[in-house]
């Protein structure tokens, strides 16, 4: 049992807010008609029959098939919410049950009515009630058109029914109006939270989308600044390879000075591919600073960045920068985060790069996964470690990088310089 336990709240931990929002209505979904049947249904008619046979007979067979309908819906609601997320077709079966339910108990109190088997008057409560759980499915599976026409077909066959076994003047209205009441909080019960929950994941789609637009936009540009280096230089080198192949032919000795420009092109294309993937993969912390905040801020998360990172070497902003990017890339795809700060800070020869957000769940956060231990592998390379943790609902991501030694020998050399000091003549 304690297991059970364990095991379900380290799944409801590992679901993303929307998840948990829609199990939540699920479940009011589910719990709703039984507290009904309870109020409206069962309770009113079981204290109201007349102690004769035929009441006592119908009444009980009233209250044992209306659970009967609660466990219908119960069934079937999953299926019709699916239906109205789009997620799955039209649940006509579990529709059709229910259906056949509602008009066997309507039937049923329709002929409690004709023998006068309950108190006066008390018959349109539990009337009610017998239509929430079939309007309650009919409220997720159809358009609200649709869901008004056979409520009016409901609402016209109850009151001609309860009229044809005598039922007049304000008991048969008393009837209809309940009866609409319950239809009116089945549908606002149930519609109005699957709107609530369809609109939530739409923006959640949205969120993805947004997030992959930012992803394929930096490819393109990777690709633009790759096409510009690469385009002229590869149609010179056709042009001289065609004019060089010519010359050949005709034995002229200046083919071989074509070829060797064709060489020299080759070679500082070569050296502009590095100088373009080393932009691309040793890119300036700033740069990465200012990206993630953008792409954090269009997924619809809440960003701030504090601190200066200009001045740092090349090989601590390098190193960093994967950091910026690997943890943005978490914040996106993990969790369901709706803030983050990142923070850089320089202190005591050492820079350090914070990353915090919420919105994660403490099982994943501590399992870690393969891209922290690229980052350990690539912070290793110049001395600097990684460490993260979650607490409190917020997952924390901290690299340290220690300052090379010229730098740090700077900074110790302008501390070492007293106040008023004159400073030194560069000749």
């Amino acid at each position: 049992m304690v297991g059970r336990m364990r095991a379900w709240q380290r799944g409801w931990h590992e679901r993303s807010k929307i998840e948990r929002v829609e199990l939540q209505s699920v479940a009011i979904w589910h719990a709703v008609p039984w507290l009904l049947y309870l109020s409206w249904g069962s309770l009113p008619l079981g204290l109201s029959l007349a102690p004769d046979l035929p009441a006592q007979v119908l009444g009980w067979a009233i209250i044992v098939t209306a659970a009967g309908q609660c466990v219908q819906l119960n069934r079937s609601v999953r299926r019709a919410l699916n239906h109205y997320l789009r997620r799955a077709p039209y649940p006509a079966r579990d529709l059709a049950v229910s259906r056949c339910l509602m008009v066997v108990t309507l039937g049923l109190a329709l002929a409690l009515q004709a023998v006068d088997g309950v108190e006066q008057g008390l018959i349109g409560l539990p009337v009610a009630f017998l239509v929430v759980p079939h309007f309650e499915a009919l409220a997720f599976a159809l358009p609200l058109r649709s869901f008004f026409v056979r409520f009016a077909l409901v609402e016209a066959a109850v009151v001609a029914g309860f009229t044809a076994v005598g039922v007049r003047d304000e008991r048969l209205l008393g009837i209809a109006v309940l009866v609409a009441f319950g239809a009116g909080v089945a549908l606002l019960g149930t519609r109005c939270g699957a709107w609530t929950l369809a609109v939530m994941w739409e923006a959640d789609r949205a969120r993805e989308v947004e997030s992959r637009l930012a992803v394929a936009e930096e490819r393109l540009r990777f690709g633009r600044d790759l096409h510009d280096v690469m385009g002229r230089n590869l149609a010179v080198i056709a042009l001289k390879s065609e004019l060089a192949a010519q010359l050949a032919r005709r034995g002229r000795p200046e083919a071989v000075d074509q070829m060797v420009e064709v060489q020299r092109i080759a070679q500082q294309s070569q050296r502009e591919i590095r100088d373009v993937v080393r932009g691309y993969r040793e890119a300036d912390l700033g740069v990465e600073l200012a990206g993630a905040q953008g792409v954090l801020e269009a997924a619809g998360i809440t960003c701030r960045v504090t601190g200066e990172p200009a001045g740092l070497p090349a090989a601590v902003q390098s190193a960093l920068g994967w950091v910026v990017r690997e943890g943005t890339t978490n914040v996106l795809r993990h969790g369901d985060a709706q803030h983050c700060s990142i923070t850089v800070s320089v202190t005591e020869g050492r820079t350090t790069l914070t990353i915090e957000n919420d919105g994660v769940p403490e099982a994943r956060a501590a399992a870690g996964g393969t891209g922290l231990n690229g980052l350990r592998e690539r912070l290793a390379a110049v001395d600097g470690t990684l460490e993260h943790a979650a607490d409190g609902g917020l997952f924390r991501l901290t690299a340290r990088v220690p300052m090379p030694d010229g730098t740090r020998r700077a900074e110790d050399a302008e501390d070492a310089v007293p106040a008023g000091a004159p400073e030194a003549k560069v000749s």
